[in-house]
């Protein structure tokens, strides 16, 4: 039961920024601060992995650290690297100097080092968040550097030791699913896949962020929303796209959705030439759906 009731206390309290997430993602959250351990969020684009880690610093008052992953990230961008313009410097008045006591290690000390958003996150006097946003968007290589870090919260530098962190961060992993992850991540991770919300679900996101909109619009729009993401599109539209489109519409002081709205707003929901005709080719059928073949007969 007590298990239970902190599960609440995460909903009430992420609800109270204006995230509706469910018991599922609430406990996953709950178990990653508890056991401190990563969590790993995996769902299509727009769900609302990035937002949950923003969410929870702001619930728990932790300054945020975002690593955006890319392509050709490498751990000189993201763990440390050396200040060589200062080392550089030190050199040349020592050299000035004529110091016979300098050792070339003495250019190889925290003076000269930059932490990159990795370390800083285990250097910190205070407890952090560390979001590494789109984990699948980097090389695999890359997966390799955060391994040490994943498991045991400290990273390892030639020139001055292992350093360890003074307090373990939360560590928020997202994926797009872009590539698949390699075991030894996630052996390291909590994990939890977001799934598209259901209507009811998208209904209160949609009024929580977007107030103006009325409760019985926000209904039709978490309707259209579900129904879209049953046809074959590209790239299916997320919640932030169905928070975009609700502010549109509200925009346009629309009370209700017809197919000239939708023709005005296809741009919000998609990001696609061929999603968006297909999209106009669909809407007559998204704001009509078929009747029921067993109402009105004997």
């Amino acid at each position: 039961m007590k298990n239970v009731s902190a599960t609440e206390r995460i909903k009430k309290a992420l609800k109270k920024r204006k995230y509706i997430c469910d018991d599922e993602l609430a406990f996953s959250l709950y178990l990653a601060q508890h056991l401190e351990k990563p969590l790993l969020l995996e769902g299509e684009p727009g769900v609302g992995k990035t937002e949950v880690a923003k969410v929870i610093s702001e619930v728990l008052d932790r300054k945020l650290i975002r690593l955006q992953c890319y392509e050709g990230l490498d751990a000189t961008s993201t763990i440390y690297e050396w200040n060589y313009a200062k080392q550089l410097l030190k050199i040349k008045a020592i050299d000035a100097s004529h110091n016979p006591q300098f050792h070339l290690e003495d250019i190889f000390t925290e003076e000269f080092l930059i932490a990159r958003p990795l370390l800083m996150a285990l250097q910190g006097h205070e407890k952090v968040v560390l979001l590494i946003d789109e984990i699948d968007r980097a090389d695999e290589e890359f997966e390799a550097f955060l391994l040490e870090i994943l498991s045991d919260f400290q990273v390892s530098i030639p020139e001055l030791g292992t350093i360890h962190a003074e307090h373990r961060p939360i560590v928020i992993v997202t994926s797009n699913r872009v590539r698949e992850l390699h075991d030894a991540l996630k052996r390291r991770c909590l994990y939890h896949f977001i799934e598209y919300p259901s209507p009811e679900r998208e209904m209160e996101i949609i009024l929580s962020k977007v107030p103006q909109v009325k409760k019985g619009l926000a209904r039709k729009i978490a309707d259209i929303m579900a129904t879209l993401r049953g046809y074959d599109f590209y790239k299916r539209p997320g919640v932030a796209e169905t928070l975009d489109w609700s502010e549109s519409i509200s925009l346009l002081s629309k009370e209700d959705i017809d197919e000239q709205t939708m023709d005005m707003t296809a741009g919000c929901l998609f990001k696609f030439r061929e999603d968006v005709n297909r999209y106009k080719e669909v809407k007559g059928e998204v704001l009509s759906p078929p009747e029921d073949d067993s109402a009105g007969t004997d």
